[in-house]
């Protein structure tokens, strides 16, 4: 015995779609239907409605059909591996969580079919009365103009969006609200395709007549890839991890700290981000593997999974939440442990003298024999062996006041800065000229060529100097003429 119709339309509807979920998932469509743009409109007073109209290949009569239907295709179907459909119920749950009449039009081959589901319709037959509008039921629908002037392309209209009506004195303010909420969740969502990375096409997003930009939470520009891609082979298919670490809070911009989530949004949205098919499903968690916390705040892993392993993530109707299997977390374990000690020495100390580092830093960190950690100037830095060989006399005094800056560093002042995001001018870096003008200083206290070269030579490898190479490449240049 089939299902009644009002109540599964009417329970179905209280899945738990946001607004911004369900626009998500209709592009979905669009991206599965090979559309190059997406044209999102929106109009809040009167009759108001969302529209989503694509140019990807369009439906006929049969296509719309079985489009329209509940439950048109099979989580365990195979799916092309740009598809990013799931349950075939999306279109129809996204849609009717936030409106009771969706129309969709499609033109295919200069032929154009229309089909509503109209909830009150519904309610009142008592079947599954898929309405299909005939020429002047068409040319009704907002932007159906718009649909007609492609050569072919599928549009959505939602009308009577009485869920996001619900419990708001002024609609049309707090409905500009929350389409703010959706352009920046698509801007996140699907930013690996608005970029048109390599291996997928290009989409573009236009909101009411302005394309949107994406909002890469990597800053790929500017971070560091933390460890080579990892690829780890489950039945036989490849799932790809790839982790990063965003710069110092103290190095980005206002616009980068804002692209990023701001202030909170870089803590909060550390961890794992899951795409399928290149688009973002779930992003700023751990997957309770470890906790949140500020020393690993600059970590992000990007994980690529395909489409045919949905079964083992658990993905939901909305694909909105996904957990990894057990034979994928023993190897994400790994790299959470590694990235995680990265992140904590970017984000406490960049200074730290490694074994396998072969820079001459201005600090050192140590363990003490209590396990303990203490940081020390490099006595062996050029700079400071300058000073107590131009002032021999000195060497005790200028020990002295080494030490008392060790003892006197104010870590609690500077751990309440870091954690509260303080942009520390301190780590702005040295200057160009401040360089050349040290160099010029230490250099002219040398007497023969000799003892510059070797000077140069050895500040090659010494921090800040090796940051410099062009400006020790010219003073050796003009030593040696």
């Amino acid at each position: 015995m089939p299902p009644f119709a009002p109540v599964l339309m009417e329970s179905t509807r209280a899945i738990g779609y946001s607004l911004e979920a369900a626009i998500a998932d209709l592009i979905d469509n669009s991206i599965a239907a090979k559309a190059g743009k997406v044209q999102l409109f929106f109009f809040p007073v009167d009759d108001a409605y969302v529209c989503i109209l694509d140019d990807g290949f369009g439906m006929d009569d049969t296509q719309i059909d079985r489009a329209m239907q509940y439950g048109s295709m099979s989580p365990s179907e195979v799916r092309e591996s740009s598809d990013l459909g799931r349950y075939g119920l999306g279109l129809k749950t996204a849609s009717l969580s936030q409106c009771r009449v969706l129309t969709v039009i499609s033109k295919q081959d200069n032929c154009i079919a229309g089909r509503q589901w109209n909830l009150d319709y519904v309610a009142k037959t008592g079947k599954w009365s898929l309405l299909i509008l005939d020429e002047d039921e068409l040319d009704s629908v907002p932007h159906i103009s718009d649909l007609k002037k492609q050569d072919h392309g599928t549009l959505v209209v939602w009308q009577k969006l009485d869920r996001l009506m619900i419990g708001e004195l002024d609609f049309e303010k707090s409905f500009g609200r929350k389409m703010d909420a959706v352009r920046s969740h698509l801007e996140l969502v699907f930013h690996r395709y608005l970029t048109g990375e390599q291996g997928i096409k290009k989409l573009e997003i236009d909101f009411n007549g302005v394309k949107i930009n994406a909002a890469d939470p990597f800053l790929l520009k500017k971070s560091t890839q933390a460890m080579d891609t990892e690829t780890l082979i489950v039945r036989e298919k490849k799932i790809l991890v790839k982790p990063y670490i965003l710069p110092h809070i103290s190095k980005l911009t206002d616009a980068e700290k804002e692209q990023l989530g701001g202030k909170e949004g870089i803590r909060k949205n550390q961890g794992f981000y899951v795409y399928r098919n290149k688009r973002l499903l779930i992003w700023g968690t751990w997957f309770r593997m470890m906790r949140q916390g500020d020393l690993s705040k600059l970590a992000r892993i990007m994980v690529d999974i395909p489409n045919d392993l949905d079964d083992l993530w658990t993905l939901d109707i909305k694909k909105s939440h996904a957990i990894p299997p057990a034979e994928v977390r023993q190897n994400l374990q790994v790299v959470i442990d590694r990235i995680a000690d990265k992140s904590k020495r970017t984000w406490t100390f960049r200074g730290k003298k490694e074994t396998s580092d072969s820079v001459e830093h201005m600090w050192f960190r140590l363990k003490t024999p209590n396990q303990g950690v203490t940081y020390e100037i490099n006595r062996d830095h050029p700079l400071v062996e300058q000073i107590v060989r131009a002032f021999p006399a000195t060497k005790t005094k200028v020990e002295t006041l080494l030490r008392y800056i060790e003892q006197n560093i104010p870590l609690n002042q500077l751990y309440v800065d870091l954690n509260n995001d303080e942009k520390i001018e301190n780590d702005s870096g040295v200057k160009e000229a401040d360089v050349k003008s040290t160099l010029e200083q230490l250099l002219s206290s040398m007497t023969s060529k000799i003892e510059k070269a070797e000077f140069l030579t050895q500040i090659e490898h010494t921090e800040p100097f090796c940051f410099f190479p062009e400006i020790i490449k010219q003073f050796m240049e003009e030593n040696s003429k």
